[in-house]
């Protein structure tokens, strides 16, 4: 096994800690602490009076509606369940009517129906406090270089998440939470389970955060900040509420009615941020037929097929509740990706890439420059006739939830060629000339073809039976591009910059054979930059190649700070472009 390492991993910048009870007074006191970073003033020039007053570098508290959407409804519910068996109760011994399975009756009964009363209004109160001082001990803060909340009662948690570290930034808004008018904010910082979650912020407010967070973490210069301010202030903020310094728009005297509905009707991309159009649209046919031609799909008709032939053979229904979790579950799944792809969206921002989906509950998160690891295109083989392909990611950042991190994952969830192109040029722009559109055409083609793909010798029919032809790798533009299966087409591509480092090894049978195989490591994720059966020079030519392109493309990398201006290619990498 050789390899050489480019980059150090992504971690994640996050410190957690639990102080004792006994230190809650000192945690909950505003104290100052100068040794901290705050946020600029100037840095915050051009944004509206509300982002600049949550992003000022003190300590805020979340939106008051957080209690009740944080499980203050079941709360609710339970006490809804005791006044209706309360009031059937007064009732039944109103007419004298009793009925001996109340539970109210069998503690009238037993002369234990007072402390039970009292018990109840004890456990009742202590909730709505434990509610009340979670959401006051609940604060955060946003200053030039973290995101930092802190939370607890009893023991205090604080998390933190640095700008630079970012990997994107996801607002979703649940249907209740809608109702209030909130929406939950989440920071993906680089890391497993590194997010920072502030749930939940007013609406409106956590768009004007997001856009404020960003630009802290995209290194914009405070003079390009106010000129972009000053030249897109109509525009931007026009339906957003005034600047600071200026009178309030009629927008803020909507009702209350008014408000929610326009809430619910807007559309989830920003159009002061992003163009008001997407860039691919999905019908919904083509979003039912991939789902109905998906493998969870056959694998859920196999499975019914075969609950139907064991029930004819044995003639016990019994199977049926046996197979019935795992039905409920896909099903779960299938209408759940099925209304989570509704109201798909994804546009340009001069700070990354902006998705959205969701119906009911929404979510649209931003991507900034640099974020993306890794790219895949992959076409599923019932997908083959329609010619509907699915974009897949990698990033830094891994959520707690294995759903909603698979969500996050998925950049397209249908679409044909066009679409592919489109979206490839968001994520790579390098990809836009004709050559690179070629040899993406060439990447995702069904054979082989006279390119500039280096593909597995003859003598590697043996290890892949079907896609040898087709199983090969190149250089497009600034990215890495693996073509595999013949099947289950994919092709992966991994910018250079990107690159954790680059690996070929060699097994017992693949030494004997004169082939290798090729890995080129990034951060972890559902995709898998690796390629084998391959002539074993051709390994070692590309495996040069490629390690002087990521210290190449590294060096003058500035995607970290992609609202800077651009910086100068230093010494070191000019030598090292220029060498042979």
């Amino acid at each position: 096994m050789s390899e050489l390492n480019e980059h150090e991993p992504e971690r994640a910048d996050l410190a957690e800690s639990q102080v004792p009870a006994a230190n809650l007074a000192e945690q909950v006191a505003p104290v100052s602490e100068p040794a901290e970073p705050v946020a600029s003033v100037a840095n915050l020039a051009g944004l509206p009076a509300e982002a600049q007053r949550l992003a000022d570098g003190e300590w805020h508290r979340l939106h008051p509606a957080t209690p009740l959407l944080r499980g203050g409804i079941a709360l609710i519910a339970v006490i809804g369940v005791i006044v209706v068996n309360a009031r059937d109760f007064f009732l039944e011994t109103l007419f004298n009517s009793r009925n001996e399975f109340d539970p109210f009756t069998r503690l009238a009964e037993s002369g234990f129906l007072i402390p039970a009363i009292l018990i109840v209004l004890a456990v009742l109160i202590l909730s709505v406090l434990g509610f009340y001082f979670s959401w006051r001990m609940n604060t955060f803060r946003i200053t030039d270089e973290l995101v930092e909340v802190r939370s607890g009662i009893l023991f205090r948690t604080n998390r933190r998440g640095r700008l630079d570290r970012i990997q994107g930034i996801n607002i979703s808004r649940p249907i209740f939470a809608r109702l209030f008018g909130a929406a939950k904010l989440e920071v993906n910082v680089a890391g497993q389970d590194a997010n920072v979650e502030l749930a939940y912020l007013g609406s409106r407010g956590a768009d004007e955060l997001r856009r404020t967070i960003l630009q802290l973490a995209s290194g914009t210069r405070a003079a390009e900040a106010a000129a972009a301010s000053v030249s897109s202030a109509v525009s931007e903020f026009g339906t957003q509420g005034a600047v600071a310094g200026e009178p309030a728009s009629n927008s803020e005297h909507v009702g209350l009615i008014e408000s929610r509905v326009n809430e619910f009707l807007a559309p989830e991309l920003d159009p002061d941020a992003a163009p008001p159009e997407s860039i691919v649209r999905i019908s919904i046919p083509r979003l039912i037929g991939s789902i109905v031609l998906s493998e969870a799909t056959i694998i859920a008709v196999l499975a019914g097929v075969g609950i139907i032939v064991t029930i004819a053979i044995t003639g016990q229904y019994g199977w049926l509740f046996a197979f019935l979790p795992g039905v409920l579950g896909l099903g779960g799944y299938l209408a759940s990706r099925l209304t989570k792809s509704l109201r798909y969206s994804i546009a340009s921002t001069r700070d990354g890439i902006r998705v959205g989906y969701g119906l009911l509950s929404t979510t649209n998160e931003t991507l900034p420059p640099g974020r993306i690891h890794a790219v895949e295109v992959s076409q599923p083989l019932l997908w083959r006739p329609a010619g509907w392909w699915e974009i897949k990611i990698n990033t830094a950042s891994q959520a707690t939830s294995a759903t909603g991190d698979a969500a996050k994952k998925t950049l397209l969830p249908v679409g044909d060629m066009a679409d592919v192109h489109r979206v490839l040029q968001l994520i790579l722009p390098t990809l836009a000339d004709e050559k690179s559109r070629e040899l993406l055409e060439c990447g995702l083609a069904a054979g082989a073809h006279d390119d500039d793909f280096v593909t597995s010798p003859k003598r590697a029919r043996a290890l892949r039976w079907f896609s040898w032809r087709r199983n090969g790798f190149t250089m497009i533009s600034d990215a890495v591009a693996l073509r595999k299966g013949s099947i289950w087409r994919s092709l992966v591509l991994v910018p250079q910059a990107r690159m954790q480092s680059v690996s070929m090894g060699e097994g017992p049978l693949l030494r004997r054979m004169g082939l290798a195989e090729l890995r080129v490591h990034t951060v972890a994720g559902p995709i898998s930059a690796t390629i084998g059966a391959l002539d074993r020079n051709d390994v070692i030519r590309f495996f040069d190649e490629v390690s002087r392109a990521a210290v190449l493309s590294a060096s003058v990398d500035t995607s970290h700070r992609w609202g800077s201006a651009a910086t100068e290619m230093t010494p070191a990498a000019k030598a090292i472009g220029d060498t042979p």
